[in-house]
């Protein structure tokens, strides 16, 4: 802990702008009680009671009313960072709300009181235990959640729900170390300690369980992201018809001349709660046309950094060289789905067909009709089997790309464990080790990095007096 982690600190703490109602805490740091009570008597004049709303005047220095409020007090550790708190809730105006923390700076100028630095408060609450790393991040994620379902999962990080899954696999894996540590320490016991306790078992249910907890946070990380979708093709074969007809507004203009859309068009939809970032681009053409080269030189950049390509093409041609040449230049890796738009000029029913290329990989192709709305639908359930969503997804807790790579580091450790699970010593090393690896990996995302948690189970499970 940083010495200016215990400096008494003050914010506002809603957002910027007009509003009814406006918010300045104080967090007290190693001031402690009696700096919290000599901002209460400067700025109220009163006493408060702890955790009593008061409706209070807020004074300047000369006693004139700055505005009147709702004056809370919370005592440590009973309050959001563990710290003594104050809060003073007044109008929402941003000249009263600095009249108001300029007047708590002013006043607490004699214990040290500063401005708080952003996300100093939950930081606070991490560094006072009052919450975990992953619960504090959830912070965060609530605040900025884009859809219903990325709010209601944030909501479940912030309660514990993650942290809990993460906790219990520490756990397990923590009393499977302890095993392996006593086998190592007595080698010469008759017991198989491993084979009595059943610890290649344990280890298997570990990585199951791990695999689940996995494939939660994948569905956390989706609704947090969403997916980048970027429709290419060739002018004039509905990119922006589908873009309209996926948003379900008329955002692109849309002619049949070919090279209307110069620039790309950007738009956030909502597909079972899912973020999708659509963009649609210039159609990609042999131009001269200098502002028309620009636009599909952004559209190559986009591409490059998209999650999905859908490939439009005309369902009346199909793949034609000009497309050939568009599909070499997508990324490896990167879905792509050929969209054979204009099915209904073609008499044939949307539809999703999939199969094997030459190179072995999966062609996937999606007939619809931008202009009339069919196979829209068939497009969102292809998306959405892309981004991996479950349909029964209900229960998941929103996840950061930093808690996927820590859940796959202790994943791949837990496989190199199961690999050592021998009984030489040489192996059994190997197999104690990889299983501090994985510990140390998921202790990485609740930001618990001590290994005194071992001990404390090996010596929990001593004798009294020993």
């Amino acid at each position: 802990m940083l010495a200016t982690d215990s400096d008494p600190i003050v914010a506002i703490a809603t957002a910027p702008g007009r509003g009814g109602i406006g918010v300045v805490r104080v967090s007290a740091g190693r001031a402690g009680a009696a700096a919290i009570e000599a901002l209460m008597q400067a700025i109220t004049g009163q006493t408060l009671v702890a955790r009593h709303a008061s409706y209070v005047p807020f004074l300047d220095g000369a006693g004139t009313v700055l505005d009147r409020g709702i004056a809370l007090s919370f005592p440590a550790p009973h309050s959001y960072t563990g710290e003594h708190v104050l809060e003073l809730q007044g109008h929402g105006g941003p000249i009263v709300l600095q009249l108001v923390l300029q007047r708590c700076i002013d006043a607490g100028r004699a214990f040290g009181l500063r401005l708080a630095e952003p996300g100093e408060f939950t930081r606070r609450a991490f560094l006072n235990d009052k919450l975990d790393l992953a619960q504090a991040e959830a912070v965060a994620d609530l605040i900025e959640a884009s859809t219903e379902a990325a709010a209601r999962s944030a909501g479940r990080s912030l309660d514990g729900a993650f942290s809990r899954d993460i906790h219990a696999l520490v756990d397990d894996v923590v009393t499977l170390r302890m095993l392996v540590e006593a086998t190592l320490d007595f080698p010469e016991e008759e017991i198989d300690f491993l084979e009595a306790a059943d610890a290649r078992g344990k280890l298997a249910r570990i990585r199951e369980q791990l695999d689940h907890v996995l494939s939660e946070a994948r569905q956390g990380a989706l609704l947090r992201e969403g997916l980048s979708v970027v429709l290419a093709g060739q002018p004039n074969v509905g990119k922006s018809s589908l873009l309209n007809a996926l948003a379900g507004a008329e955002l692109a203009i849309v002619t049949p001349v070919a090279g209307t859309t110069r620039d790309k068009i950007s738009q956030t939809i909502q597909i079972e709660g899912i973020p999708l970032h659509v963009i649609d681009t210039a159609g990609l053409r042999d131009t001269e046309d200098e502002v028309e080269k620009i636009g599909i030189e952004r559209t190559w950049n986009e591409i490059g950094r998209a999650d999905v390509v859908l490939h439009l093409l005309d369902a009346r041609t199909g793949m034609n060289a000009e497309d050939d040449v568009i599909a070499a230049r997508f990324p490896a890796g990167v879905p792509v789905v050929r969209v054979l738009n204009k099915t209904d000029l073609t008499g044939v029913a949307p539809e999703v067909t999939k199969r094997v290329a030459a190179d072995g990989s999966e062609v996937c192709e999606l007939r619809l009709s931008a202009k009339q709305g069919d196979g829209v639908g068939l497009l969102r359930a292809e998306l959405l089997r892309i981004a991996g969503w479950q349909a029964d997804a209900q229960s998941v807790y929103l996840a950061r790309e930093r808690h996927l790579i820590a859940l796959r580091a202790a994943r791949e450790h837990l496989e190199q464990a199961a690999a050592h699970a021998d009984q030489d010593s040489q192996s059994l090393d190997l197999f104690a080790e990889e299983l501090r690896l994985a510990q140390e990996s998921l202790n990485s995302i609740t930001g618990e990095f001590t290994s005194d948690d071992l001990l404390g189970v090996i010596f929990s499970r001593f004798c009294i007096g020993k």
